[in-house]
């Protein structure tokens, strides 16, 4: 994996439109403390190398609608490539699986769901097990306060900036 330098400028580029997405590149371009052209070309930059994915709301779903949000540890039944693959393409058509991790230790994957409450989370679950894409075993774990759910990363305590 080649990762792309990153100067000072750079870090509090991305450190910025993370906090304010919606943000005027000339406003953009004050925070940073350079002129706007050369802001608008390293940002074009960032977007152009993968760095910046996309500019998004975040929503108080909870304000909305009733929501229940699950962790599920999943294990496969088998371990080969072609098991992985079928899992995985299957939870990436399901809307209700917001996010998925393959990790390492006693389980497979780390699923984080959001259902309308308990019951629709038992049905998606048994639409998983009848669609025979490998689960072996799952675990649940229903959340019930969420204390920190931060979408701002820390860029500028894990990148190490380098001169360009």
């Amino acid at each position: 994996m080649t990762s792309i330098k990153l100067d000072p400028i750079d870090i509090r580029i991305l450190d910025e439109i993370q906090r304010e997405g919606r943000i005027t590149k000339l406003a953009l371009a004050e925070r940073v403390g350079i002129s706007p052209t050369p802001c608008w070309t390293r940002l074009r930059r960032l977007e152009k190398a993968g760095i910046i994915t996309g500019y998004h709301a975040r929503i108080a779903l909870r304000l909305v609608t009733p929501v229940t949000t699950v962790l599920m540890e999943v294990t496969l039944g088998a371990h080969r490539q072609a098991d992985f693959d079928r899992f995985e393409r299957a939870i990436k058509t399901i809307p209700e699986v917001v996010a998925c991790w393959s990790v390492g230790g006693g389980v497979d994957y780390v699923l984080k769901v959001m259902a309308r409450d308990i019951d629709a989370y038992q049905r998606l679950v048994d639409g998983l097990l009848q669609r025979e894409i490998g689960i072996d075993r799952y675990f649940t774990y229903i959340v019930t306060k969420t204390v920190k759910d931060d979408v701002i990363l820390p860029v500028a305590d894990l990148v190490t900036a380098t001169d360009p």
